[in-house]
């Protein structure tokens, strides 16, 4: 009876170590891959910073060779307030850059001008939006290893949920031209630029 009790407890100890080195070696936001699932884990940093239902007037993902992915945000966790904070993360680390006052039209809702990351507008779609505009620079335009450059959620400043964009910016490993592409909230593709 004793032996078992200890190596239930061993058994359990050792599930608990496994878990916290899985937990340990999971990668920060700022290692994340440019991809659906890699945006994913950026999301649900992001709700665990600023709560599940944060609001947002622009979000960017943008990626650094020598540092890794930034997040930039405009964000207010209460938009009746009228006031915005702009926080930037790096290497890991949450660093908040500015307040912002806002104004709205008379008659209206600050959050009218403000999206969530929920069902409609996520970042798992942004990321697999990367992943679409990386595969079709490779096989239209012969590009081998396109990089992230910036990935963004743009938002239209009149607040029609309709009109908003993901807008996607890569560039190939060697060279300074960039290539943008713009999708539309169904994720169809509305333009490429470069």
């Amino acid at each position: 009876m004793i032996s078992q009790i200890k190596l239930k407890n061993v058994n359990l100890l050792t599930l608990l170590i496994a878990f916290a080195i899985f937990i340990s070696c999971e990668k920060g936001i700022n290692k994340q891959s440019a991809t659906a699932n890699g945006f994913s884990i950026i999301e649900k940093e992001l709700k665990s910073k600023f709560g599940e239902n944060a609001y947002y007037t622009d979000l960017l993902v943008i990626y650094n060779a020598s540092i890794g992915n930034i997040i930039s945000v405009t964000v207010s966790e209460v938009p009746e307030s009228l006031k915005m904070e702009q926080w930037n993360a790096s290497q890991g680390a949450w660093k908040q850059n500015q307040d912002i006052s806002i104004e709205v039209p008379l008659g209206s809702k600050a959050s009218d001008f403000m999206f969530q990351l929920n069902d409609t507008i996520n970042l798992t779609k942004l990321g697999a939006l990367v992943e679409r505009s990386n595969s079709e620079l490779i096989t239209q335009k012969n590009i081998e290893n396109p990089k992230l450059y910036i990935a963004s959620i743009k938002f239209p400043k009149n607040g029609d949920v309709s009109k908003t964009e993901y807008i996607v910016v890569l560039k190939p490993e060697m060279g300074r031209t960039s290539f943008t592409f713009s999708y539309n909230i169904d994720e169809e593709l509305i333009k490429i630029d470069y």
